[in-house]
């Protein structure tokens, strides 16, 4: 692998690419209506895990957030996914690359789906090729999920997703809703 530039902004990727379904992109100014509406379609199973989900944004919040996002993309300081279904264009949820530490590199995947996609398998699919690109573009040496050891659905992401269970952070911090929470890192190396 050749050496990536010191300065993480000069670090030339693409901003957008493709699974078997899924258009997988950074965001773009115009994108918060759409994400707004997914919100709010998910709000229930939302509201257990990310705190952004409550109180629901306004569209207005939600495309202040996608400008937002856009711009922490560019600068790379951090990796904002939204995912689009290739059939019909549907956003069906939102992923990423979060807490980048470029000088290993390593970084967390994070993710959520529309209620009425669940179950679809698009999550462990963005998963899957979210890593491929961690691994294969960004020269990531480690890349992680955490997830709230309640969340069941998201620790089956992780397994199906080929992640191997490192560590269980016994009352790491407060969930959304103020319990404390056991925090699950699972996490995959190249080669695994």
């Amino acid at each position: 692998m050749s050496a990536q530039p010191q300065n993480p902004i000069l670090r030339d990727f693409p901003d957008q690419f493709e699974s078997e379904r899924l258009i997988i992109r950074a965001p773009r100014p115009g994108d918060g209506p759409a994400v707004n509406e997914a919100i709010h379609e998910s709000l229930d199973e939302l509201k257990p895990w990310m705190p952004w989900a409550d109180p629901a944004p306004s569209v207005a919040d939600t495309e202040a957030h996608m400008r937002g996002a856009a711009a922490r993309f560019l600068q790379r300081e951090d990796l904002p996914l939204l995912l689009f279904r290739k059939n019909g264009g549907l956003f069906i949820g939102g992923s990423g690359l979060h807490r980048i530490n470029w000088s290993v590199p390593c970084m967390e995947i994070g993710y959520w789906v529309r209620t009425s996609q669940q179950g679809n398998g698009y999550i462990t699919e963005a998963v899957r090729r979210i890593t491929t690109f961690a691994l294969e573009k960004l020269g990531a040496q480690r890349v992680e999920i955490r997830c709230d050891a309640r969340n069941t659905r998201s620790a089956a992401v992780a397994e199906r997703a080929g992640y191997s269970l490192e560590a269980r952070f016994h009352h790491h911090m407060r969930g959304v809703d103020g319990v404390l929470r056991d925090t699950l890192i699972y996490v995959l190396f190249p080669g695994a």
